[in-house]
């Protein structure tokens, strides 16, 4: 095999190898990722084939807003927006683990609320408002009397 070949084929290689893992997600002009109604159309063959949404993962911060909650201080969690109304919610509360879900009210695309409970009896109910895919706020009350001040994303 002659050297130029060689480095065609090595070259060759390198390219399939670095690009082979790329994909284009489209961003809004905020730079957040577009998911939903607008999915990714790849192009394969003759016509494009259409992806799923992909799940997204919020942060949430629960900032204290009454006496008892400011005793534990702010909280943080994670909201698994699994993009189809519905989401899982969790986070620690006094070193108890509260797992939840996350449903959007019926008849209101922005609404919602969220439940989770925890292994020792520490149950807490929240409503919120999603200003866009990716954020919202709301306000979440715990079984302790303990209420916070919720803000998801980023």
């Amino acid at each position: 095999m002659s050297r130029s070949t060689t480095a065609v084929l090595f070259a060759g290689s390198l390219a399939a190898t670095t690009l082979g893992g790329c994909y284009v997600v489209p961003v809004a002009p905020d730079g957040t990722p577009i998911h939903g109604p607008a999915a990714i159309a790849v192009p394969v063959g003759p016509a494009p084939v259409y992806s799923a949404a992909m799940p997204s993962l919020l942060q949430a911060r629960l900032y204290p807003s009454n006496e008892v909650a400011s005793q534990s201080g702010m909280l943080s969690g994670t909201v698994t927006n699994m993009m189809t109304g519905k989401g899982r919610f969790q986070l620690q509360y006094q070193g108890e683990v509260l797992v939840g879900e996350a449903t959007r009210v019926q008849g209101d695309e922005r609404g919602g609320v969220a439940n989770a409970y925890g292994s020792r009896g520490t149950y807490m109910n929240c409503s919120y408002r999603m200003t866009t895919p990716y954020q919202g706020t709301g306000t979440c009350t715990l079984s302790t009397g303990a209420t916070y001040t919720v803000h998801l994303g980023a």
